[in-house]
């Protein structure tokens, strides 16, 4: 247990009581535009602090040939039909957009959600989207590449008068991006686990890293690298959010919420959850998601909200 004098000298302890969110990450796919909405007024409603949609043009992990709306207009739907959630999209792929474009994208949903929004990017993976666009998939280290060149261009764009950049992938030449978002700085996700590229852009970069919920002494070790990398930049790691996304179904009882579930799923109860999430929280995770894609188990989402939310923050 740690005393309230700990607490007082630890930056990491303090955006564990202070700054918990709580969220659903929605990718969306196999639903209308009606029901999609539905979903992020549901977690609105219910008190959750954060939904997210992600960036993919065919759903993932499901049938392949069915309906899935582009991801940052659908954010900017999303924007304007709700009016308190933090507004995510984890994560862009860097191939699909040139940065300096989803730079002004990203600011524009700032401005329409009233400073809400949160934009990720990553590598990209899916090359079965490029194959069917057209759009050219590298091999990974120069997605990796791309991935750092493009950290650079958004944060110009959003912080320069006129923005200047030359790299090897993209460029900028005294470009305009006017207004500039809301919020300064505006979020800036990196999503992924890779310990040599990925989190060292994450440490010369973000405001916040996403990954997958797992093994706790799996996800300490990636803190340990994250930790390096921002010792070799000079930045301390506790300026960087923590973010981890779950895969649960949640019940009254472990048997109620073992009928709904799906392999690869926590099930159990919201206790049992929240046991589960104690040692990422202690860790300094500030952000909880729970992956909830259409058609989402509700009943997970409301237990989630009102009864693993108030178990974390109270533990």
């Amino acid at each position: 247990m740690t005393d309230a004098g700990d607490a007082a000298r630890s930056p990491s302890l303090r955006a564990m009581s202070e700054g918990l969110r709580f969220g659903i990450h929605s990718g969306q796919q196999h639903a209308t535009f009606d029901e999609y909405l539905a979903l992020w007024r549901l977690a609105e409603e219910a008190g959750l602090d954060w939904a997210s949609v992600f960036d993919h043009f065919l759903p993932i992990q499901s049938d392949p040939t069915g309906p899935c709306f582009e991801g940052m207009t659908l954010l900017a739907a999303m924007a304007a039909h709700t009016s308190r959630l933090r507004c995510g999209i984890i994560v862009t792929g860097v191939t699909y957009r040139h940065p300096a474009v989803l730079a002004n994208m990203a600011t524009t949903i700032d401005h329409v959600s009233g400073g809400r929004m949160e934009l990720g990017i990553g590598a990209a993976w899916y090359e079965d989207e490029h194959d069917q666009y057209g759009i050219p998939f590298p091999r990974i280290g120069v997605r990796m590449d791309m991935l750092d060149e493009a950290c650079h261009v958004l944060k110009a764009m959003w912080s320069q008068t006129r923005a200047n950049f030359e790299g090897k992938h993209f460029t900028l030449t005294d470009a305009l991006s006017e207004p500039k978002p809301l919020q300064d700085p505006m979020p800036l996700w990196v999503g992924g686990s890779g310990e040599k590229r990925t989190l060292r852009i994450v440490a010369e970069h973000a405001t916040g890293w996403n990954t997958f919920f797992g093994d706790p002494a799996e996800y300490r070790h990636k803190l340990d690298v994250l930790e390096r990398h921002c010792a070799d930049v000079g930045r301390d790691s506790d300026e960087i959010r923590k973010q981890v996304v779950i895969r649960a179904v949640l019940g009254a009882t472990e048997s109620e919420a073992r009928e709904r579930a799906r392999e690869g799923m926590f099930a159990g109860t919201p206790e049992q959850l929240a046991e589960q999430l104690a040692a990422h929280r202690e860790m300094g995770v500030g952000d909880f998601l729970l992956l909830a894609r259409p058609p989402a188990d509700e009943r997970t989402i409301e237990l989630f909200a009102r009864e693993v939310a108030a178990a974390v923050r109270a533990s």
